[in-house]
């Protein structure tokens, strides 16, 4: 009997779209993750080349500009994902709020070194046994990929201005102790967001991704609005079905 609680990746069928979810909001799951994660992976492509960076973000269920959940970024206008949203503005974001630690692998013999990642002086220290020992599923149990196309808004725009406003105001710290344990200063903004002098915002409509468990199960999801003449054909992980 196979064993339920390590299943293959494989398990289900992710080709096409799978338990597909369609509602005028975003599952409760992915709505927690959204507001709960420090970052998220955009990952871009010119067309040849994929190209993924870790991303400061905003998550707004709607703004007065798109009654669509959406995602505010900011980039350098010489980045390498600028230059590929030129090309194609088409994105897939990668967000999850888990924390994850990867447990101590067989070495191939009892004796030998034990070759890749991590090293075992990794999973004898104080920061990784706290991590195995975190109850991670009180922090969340899934991953969202979100599917989209990327708008560069108009620089001096009001949309612009509004929505560079609310990203600085949710990137912006409160005294806290970061994840390296260094202690940040109110008022103090996170180093990986750029949004003064010459900065470009990005922002993706959230409506249409994929939640994967813990499990290596799958979930597709939409989101309509009423009367959008487009929820007769949803897109599911960018193909209309």
């Amino acid at each position: 009997m196979a064993d339920s609680l390590n299943p293959p990746l494989s398990y289900e069928a992710s080709a096409t779209a799978t338990h597909r979810h369609v509602a005028t909001t975003l599952p409760p799951e992915v709505i927690s993750s959204l507001k709960n994660s420090r970052f998220l992976h955009l990952a871009t492509c010119d067309g040849l080349t994929p190209h993924i960076s870790l991303m400061s973000y905003t998550y707004l269920a709607s703004t007065p500009f798109d009654p669509y959940p959406t995602i505010i970024m900011t980039t350098n206008p010489s980045s390498r994902k600028t230059t590929h949203l030129t090309i194609n503005p088409r994105v897939s974001l990668l967000v999850h709020d888990w924390v994850s630690h990867r447990p101590p692998t067989r070495a191939p013999n009892p004796g030998g070194a034990r070759d890749g990642s991590p090293p075992p002086a990794a999973t004898r220290s104080s920061l990784a046994s706290l991590l195995l020992n975190l109850n991670t599923s009180a922090l969340s149990s899934i991953s969202t990929t979100i599917t989209g196309t990327a708008r560069f808004l108009e620089p001096g725009s009001e949309e612009e201005t509004w929505c560079k406003e609310r990203h600085l105001e949710n990137n912006t710290f409160e005294e806290e102790m970061s994840v390296f344990g260094e202690q940040q200063q109110p008022g103090q903004r996170r180093p990986s967001i750029s949004i003064d002098g010459d900065v470009r915002v990005v922002v993706v409509r959230v409506q249409e991704g994929r939640i994967a468990d813990w499990k290596g199960g799958v979930r597709d999801w939409v989101v309509v609005q009423e009367g959008d003449e487009s929820s007769g054909e949803p897109l599911v992980n960018g193909v209309a079905q």
